[in-house]
């Protein structure tokens, strides 16, 4: 049966325009010698349906108050999505059961075994709820406006005060922006509850005692357990904590201040005006690609097809969805990247950040025949990502076409690092937050307990002073948005980012080399485990004191020869 061959073929298909295609593959006898054919024939399929969907999820996330794109991703959710689920698992079994195995696919066909005994028919329209409360928790926080100097402000657009020099303008913010979301306290709350049970449901029909133990399944994490993120955790309270309580210590005493508050951790610390490293979008966009392709030419070609393409949405605007991400069009061949520009530094960290994601995705289009091969996990996503910040920090001046004088891009290199720092901390609250959420019977399905518990993580692992803020601090698991719509998918952030400085430390001795392993391991997709890739890239795959604690010491010395130079 032949595919359409564009996209915009099967907007308007339902199941029953898709379900011939399936039945076909279905009913196909499968032999060696006509594998790779319906192997191929299976993925074409796969990436038509799979670019549609990402297609509507991208267009609600562009305008969160777009009724249609809304109504068009719940009817694929709730007349598609169960139908497909079932098909692609009887497809799973076909080739299990078949014993034939395509070539470099002993990681994919354990990841459908996980997948054929996970499946259970009564969870598909859970999982449709659960997208839906997603849609809400993003509408919610989409909606989210303050009035500031007379201006309407998103979220977003109000953080670059938290920049500001003047103290007590930045505090004023800060408020600000808390009041409005304690304004959302109730609604989330609510939200939480209904999500709470449809996953203890989840985990329950598929025979799980938590939902901890299901989704660990469901992530195909075959390489660690919630011990050795517990280990993590205590290695992070060992060696980063002290690092942290140093960084925010260095911070104190150059701002001249009492204590460091949640309005004073943005600011830069040289008394000089925040960073604004782009005026506008086209500048802005323009300039990483001169990186990217300092970087590697190649890479910086990828980055040019997207932009040249449209694949790509940058700027923050009201109603837009939060936050950042980078999704694939496996049949068009392209990435795309999504995220809030407002004019402010981060803003060339995340874009680097996404475009790293992207990386991955054309590494893998390019390299891997089959979908179930390009699917890679996420604690690599997240190494590919995270080491391209790093891997294009010495192209971030003016001198390569970058954003910034040599003084600027000290200042702006001192600032991410010590986000590093300030990130594993957080990212133990978040993960701990999660593993005791799930596995403590029903306790975390009352608000008020989940309060309580962040609180207590918060005091654990985070060195702020948050006096007479204990509301703000409690209810700080709610401006998290994994926590919402992609459980337990956070501490993959924290392996990824000791595997990103690692492959930091490689280039410093060996930039090119470095570069040359990352491509390698990135193309490898979802071809091998998670230490074999971390191999592939020349670095660790680690949750221990001591390889933690070389990655600290790196980044500690590095923001005192950076602070040197200033």
């Amino acid at each position: 049966m032949q595919l359409p061959e564009k996209i915009e073929d099967i907007k308007d298909w339902t199941w029953d325009d898709i379900q011939p295609y399936f039945e076909e593959l279905e009913s196909r006898e499968l032999t060696e010698e006509t594998l790779n054919q319906w192997m191929a024939d299976w993925s074409n399929l796969g990436a038509l349906l799979w670019e549609n969907f990402a297609r509507a999820q991208v267009a609600t996330t562009q305008n969160t108050a777009d009724e249609q794109a809304e109504a068009y991703l719940k009817n694929l959710y709730a007349t598609v999505f169960p139908k497909m689920s079932e098909a692609n698992n009887r497809l799973n079994k076909k080739l299990v059961e078949s014993g034939l195995k395509p070539d470099n696919f002993d990681v994919p066909l354990k990841k459908m075994q996980a997948d054929i005994e996970l499946f259970r028919e009564e969870n598909i329209p859970l999982q449709v709820r659960e997208q839906a409360l997603g849609m809400e928790y993003a509408k919610i926080t989409g909606a989210q406006t303050v009035q500031w100097d007379g201006e309407e402000l998103t979220l977003e657009q109000l953080k670059k005060v938290f920049q500001d020099q003047d103290r007590t303008k930045r505090e004023q913010a800060w408020r600000l922006m808390m009041t409005r979301w304690l304004q959302d306290r109730e609604a989330i709350n609510n939200l939480w509850t209904m999500f709470f049970d449809v996953r203890q449901e989840m985990a329950a029909n598929a025979g799980f005692d938590n939902y901890r133990d299901f989704r660990w399944k469901q992530f195909k994490r075959f390489d660690y357990t919630p011990q050795d993120c517990e280990t993590f955790h205590r290695a992070i309270e060992q060696v980063v904590v002290p690092a942290a309580e140093r960084a925010n210590e260095r911070r104190r005493q150059r701002l001249g201040i009492d204590s460091v508050r949640p309005w004073d951790i943005n600011v830069d610390t040289s008394g000089k005006p925040a960073l604004r490293p782009w005026q506008t979008i086209d500048e802005f966009a323009e300039k990483a690609e001169t990186i990217f392709t300092h970087v590697d030419p190649e890479l910086g070609g990828y980055y040019g097809k997207m932009r040249a393409g449209g694949y790509m949405d940058l700027p923050n605007r009201k109603n837009k969805g939060p936050g950042a991400y980078c999704t694939t069009y496996p049949h068009t061949g392209t990435p795309f990247v999504f995220m809030n520009a407002v004019g402010k530094r981060d803003d060339v960290r995340t874009l680097l950040h996404e475009v790293g994601h992207a990386f991955h995705g054309f590494e893998v289009m390019n390299n891997l025949p089959y979908m179930q091969q390009r699917n890679y996990p996420i604690e690599f996503a997240e190494v590919a990502s995270m080491a391209m910040e790093l891997l294009a920090s010495p192209y971030l001046t003016q001198e390569f076409g970058g954003y910034y004088t040599a003084e600027e891009a000290a200042r702006d290199r001192i600032e991410h690092l010590e986000n590093i720092i300030f990130f594993w901390p957080y990212m133990a609250v978040v993960d701990g937050f999660q593993l005791w959420a799930y596995t403590s019977g029903d306790a975390a399905k009352d608000p008020a307990a989940c309060d309580e518990k962040w609180g207590e993580l918060w005091d654990r692992f985070m060195r702020l002073d948050y006096s007479g803020l204990d509301d703000e601090k409690k209810t700080g698991w709610h401006r998290k948005q994994h926590i919402f719509r992609y459980p337990f998918y956070y501490v993959e952030y924290g392996l990824a980012q000791l595997g990103a400085v690692q492959v930091w430390a490689n280039a410093l001795k060996d930039q090119q080399q470095a570069v040359k392993q990352y491509r390698q391991a990135l193309a490898l997709g979802g071809t091998r485990s998670i230490p074999q890739l971390y191999q592939a890239a020349g670095v660790k795959f680690a949750f221990d004191a001591q390889t933690l604690g070389q990655a600290v010491e790196l980044i500690e010395n590095t923001i005192q020869d950076l602070h040197d130079q200033l």
